[in-house]
């Protein structure tokens, strides 16, 4: 075999390997959303109807205000990741819903979940390591922005934590697999 032959197949296995892994990490990041959304959904049927106007203190946001923005959020950050156009404009959701009732932020919440990770399974593995601007200013990988949404969205919930605590109700159990 030719050293041009070895260097061509050399790459050529490279490249395979290359997109395997990224292959692998398109859908564990799949994988890892549906978790996610599981386990906020947990969060949003425990907390009874009169604690999503609930807010510990006067100047931060209510439960409710909290999942909306984690939900403002995740569309904001996938769609910088995935190309894809959201349906709402930066901090929409938080700032213009009235209707803050459970069934209503429930609803949307999940419908935020969902826009993240169909526009995760339409990308290609390549396109992980693309860079883009997140919000316009801040230049990183599409696999970047997708895991400062994921971190995003488990400090919010989190955050939550302790509005379940006050509304009397035991948080659910952590969901880490």
């Amino acid at each position: 075999m030719t050293k041009i032959n070895v260097i061509a197949t050399l790459c050529l296995l490279l490249g395979l390997v290359q997109f395997s892994q990224a292959q692998m990490t398109l859908e564990e990041n799949v994988k890892e959303w549906e978790r996610a959304k599981a386990y906020t959904k947990e969060y949003l049927d425990a907390m009874p109807e009169s604690g999503y106007s609930l807010k510990p203190t006067a100047e931060i946001r209510s439960f409710a205000q909290q999942m909306l923005h984690l939900s403002d959020a995740n569309y904001g950050f996938a769609s910088a990741a995935t190309g894809e156009k959201s349906p709402y404009g930066m901090g929409e959701l938080e700032k213009s819903t009235t209707d803050l009732s459970k069934a209503n932020v429930t609803k949307l919440v999940l419908a935020g979940y969902d826009f993240v990770i169909e526009g995760i399974k339409k990308l290609k593995p390549t396109q992980l390591n693309e860079k883009v601007k997140l919000f316009g200013r801040f230049e990183m990988t599409r696999a970047m922005v997708l895991a400062k949404d994921f971190e995003h969205q488990t400090h919010h919930r989190g955050q939550t934590t302790v509005y379940l605590r006050l509304a009397g109700v035991t948080p659910p159990q952590e969901k880490l697999f």
